[in-house]
Parts: C-alpha cells; sequence; structure tokens
C-alpha cells in the first residue's frame, strides 16, 4: 500500500510563488499516475494536476501555465510548482493516487496579502 506525504504548504502573497512535495513509500510510483488535487473550504475536491508513469501533464484551465507538476521516479516523489498564486488558489493540497486509492494529509496553502 502507498502512503503519501505531502509537505511545502504555507502563507503566500498573491503573485508569489509555493513548490509543494509528496514522498511516497511502501510502493513505487514508477508505474503510477500521480495527482495533485485541492479543496477549499465550502468547495469540492478538484484535480489540479496529473502526471502519467511516462510524464505526459494534464491541468485545469485554472492553473495551466501556472503549476507544473513533476515526478522523480528515483526518489518517489512529486512535486508541484504553483507560481503566480491567487487567492483562489487558497486550499488544502494533496497528494493522490487515486488508482489505489491513496492519499496524503494535506497541506495547507494560502494566498493572501
Amino acid at each position: 500500500q502507498m502512503q503519501l506525504v505531502e509537505s511545502g504548504g504555507g502563507l503566500v502573497q498573491p503573485g508569489g510563488s509555493l513548490r509543494l512535495s509528496c514522498t511516497a513509500s511502501g510502493s513505487r510510483i514508477d508505474p503510477h499516475t500521480m495527482q495533485w488535487y485541492r479543496q477549499a473550504p465550502g468547495k469540492q475536491r478538484e484535480l489540479v494536476a496529473s502526471i502519467t508513469y511516462n510524464g505526459s501533464k494534464t491541468y485545469p484551465d485554472s492553473v495551466r501555465g501556472r503549476f507544473t507538476i513533476s515526478r522523480d521516479n528515483t526518489k518517489s516523489t512529486v512535486t508541484l510548482q504553483m507560481n503566480a498564486l491567487k487567492p483562489e488558489d487558497t486550499a488544502v493540497y494533496y497528494c493522490a493516487n487515486t488508482f489505489l486509492g491513496s492519499w496524503g494529509q494535506g497541506t495547507q496553502v494560502t494566498v493572501s496579502s
């Protein structure tokens, strides 16, 4: 079973950047698509980035051009680089492998002046 632990959240001003990291244990990430989701208060959880086993990436329109997902299979890590952050990006961000049903505990990202 895959365990996922996120890190790197925090408070940032609008226009700033944050880098989230996710470290997997218990199972290799190599064969899997990995995702980042977020959930803002009172809203449904939404997918913000996905990366397949061979590095193909997808993003929703709301973050495309600002967020970049990457993976390092040798270190079992998945990273989300977030630039040009907006207040509406405020949410708890989760690393996930939905195929295995594995979720991290989440990390808070707050964008505010």
